[in-house]
This record gives C-alpha cells, sequence and structure tokens, in this order.
C-alpha cells in the first residue's frame, strides 16, 4: 500500500510540475484577479477535468477510445485550432488591463470554458496520462489501485490550488505588470509549441 502511495505521489508530481498551457492557465487567472475567490472556476475546473483524465486513464476507457483513429484526428485538431487561437489571445493581452476588468472578462463561465479547453483538448497531457498513469495503474490491484489514484487526483488538487495561490501572490506583488507581461509572452509561445508538435505528430504518426 505505501508503495503505490509513494509511486502515485512522485508520478503525479511529475507529470504536473512540468510548465504546460493548463499550469499557465490557472496560474494567470490567480494574478489578474483581484480577489482569490474570483479564480476558483478555472483552478477547480482543471483539478476536475485531470480527476476525470486519471479516473478513465486507470479504469482504461480513454485506451479504448483513442483506439479509433477518427477520435484521434479529431482530437487533435480542435486541439491545435484551440492552441492556436489561445495563444494570439494571450499575447496580445495586456496584464494592467487584465487586472482592471478581470470580473468582465475572465467571468466563471469563460473561466471554466477555457480551463475544460486547455486541459481536454489538449492530446499531448491526455496521450501522457493514459500512458504513463493508465500503464502504471495496472500492476496494481484492489486498495492498492485505488490508493493510488487517489494519491495522483489529491496531488493534482493541491497542485492547482497551490498555482493559483502563487499567481494571486505573483499579481499582487507585480504592480507594474511586467513579471504577468513575461509571463502572457512564455503562455503563447508554449500554446504554439505545442500546437506545431501536435500537428507535427497528427501528420507523421
Amino acid at each position: 500500500m505505501i508503495a503505490a502511495i509513494l509511486h502515485g505521489f512522485i508520478l503525479a508530481l511529475g507529470l504536473i510540475l512540468p510548465l504546460g498551457v493548463q499550469n499557465l492557465f490557472v496560474f494567470n487567472q490567480g494574478a489578474v484577479h483581484p480577489r482569490f475567490v474570483r479564480a476558483l472556476p478555472s483552478i477547480i475546473t482543471a483539478a476536475l477535468c485531470d480527476t476525470l483524465l486519471i479516473s478513465l486513464a486507470i479504469l482504461g476507457v480513454s485506451v479504448i477510445v483513442l483506439e479509433y483513429d477518427w477520435i484521434r484526428i479529431l482530437l487533435f485538431s480542435l486541439g491545435i485550432c484551440f492552441l492556436a487561437y489561445m495563444g494570439w489571445v494571450t499575447w496580445n493581452s495586456k496584464p494592467g488591463e487584465q487586472k482592471q476588468t478581470a470580473a468582465h472578462s475572465f467571468s466563471p463561465k469563460k473561466q471554466i470554458a477555457f480551463a475544460m479547453s486547455v486541459s481536454l483538448l489538449n492530446p499531448h497531457a491526455i496521450l501522457d496520462t493514459v500512458g504513463v498513469v493508465g500503464t502504471s495503474s495496472l500492476k496494481y490491484t484492489g486498495l492498492e489501485k485505488v490508493a493510488f489514484a487517489a494519491v495522483c487526483i489529491a496531488v493534482s488538487w493541491l497542485w492547482f490550488f497551490g498555482l493559483g495561490i502563487a499567481g494571486r501572490t505573483v499579481g499582487r506583488l507585480d504592480t507594474s505588470g511586467r513579471l504577468l507581461s513575461m509571463v502572457n509572452t512564455i503562455s503563447a509561445i508554449i500554446m504554439w509549441g505545442t500546437a506545431v508538435y501536435l500537428g507535427y505528430s497528427l501528420i507523421y504518426s
């Protein structure tokens, strides 16, 4: 049991730590909103999406679904279009203006939609979850598998809340908006880079 818990903790942390679209979006929402509670829709949605993906990976459902080529092509195509659009929006966003109009520009519904999109329309992240978490869970059965899944999910929730808090702290300290502007630039480049990578994978897979 302890081995399954440690394995789940290390694996989930290793998968979620790298700088990616989902992480940067949650961090950015924590930074641009005047109150932390206003960023909760994006944080909770991202965590729920990860919970869904981890659960499907461990149950083996996602592996069956991704065996169909048309689903994979559709998922990759939607992901490429969305990441290209999000990169353009992020590149052109101005942190100072975001802070002033956060309540209007990032409504709870929009946060939920964007968080779901960066979580569920990122085939690279989905394939990582299926390939790594799903495959790793095969060595466990019964309570050990449940413990493995629970720890992976718990790490995800704690990470996203931590990112939101970190973003809020940076947002309060960065009065000039220069740091957030740099984060936006990095976010846009990562989004476009991911879109190019997905396009390459779709063509040559």
